[in-house]
């Protein structure tokens, strides 16, 4: 019997960018973060890039329009916090600030990018995990 071929998959996204995306943000590394869709340089210009994939706005949640763009950013630095390029510490308080700060700019309610501050500082935490789960198929694959 031949061994199984095994893929090593993440589930949840929905949404990938057409276009890289570019913007300046508050977190400026001491050295520059360079991943295959992610690039941040030392005076906090963040690049996404072409192909990126992301969830969208998670929690019980409308995906608007003034909520993209926000959620675009945020799931890109949760992602380099939980590949351990940016210190969880100092940045992910910062990541959920500009989240906020994003979405008010893109016209969301005051009263509701503030419930969005709130639940990613509550609910958060899993997001950033560095051992956050990867599937495996077929079943029976390690």
């Amino acid at each position: 019997m031949a061994a199984k071929e095994c893929i090593a998959y993440k589930s949840g996204y929905k949404y990938q960018l057409k276009k890289d995306y570019v913007t300046q943000i508050e977190i400026k590394p001491s050295a520059p973060i360079d991943t295959e869709y992610i690039k941040l340089d030392v005076n906090g210009r963040l690049t996404i890039a072409n192909g990126y994939a992301w969830d969208g706005p998670s929690g019980p949640t409308i995906d608007t329009k003034n909520f993209m763009r926000g959620s675009l950013v945020h799931d890109a630095l949760y992602q380099l916090i939980r590949e351990e390029k940016l210190a969880e510490g100092p940045h992910r308080k910062i990541a959920d600030q500009i989240l906020k700060r994003m979405c008010r700019e893109d016209g969301m309610f005051a009263l509701r990018a503030g419930w969005v501050y709130a639940a990613v500082r509550w609910f958060g935490d899993s997001a950033v995990d560095p051992k956050k789960d990867m599937q495996h198929a077929p079943k029976g694959c390690p």
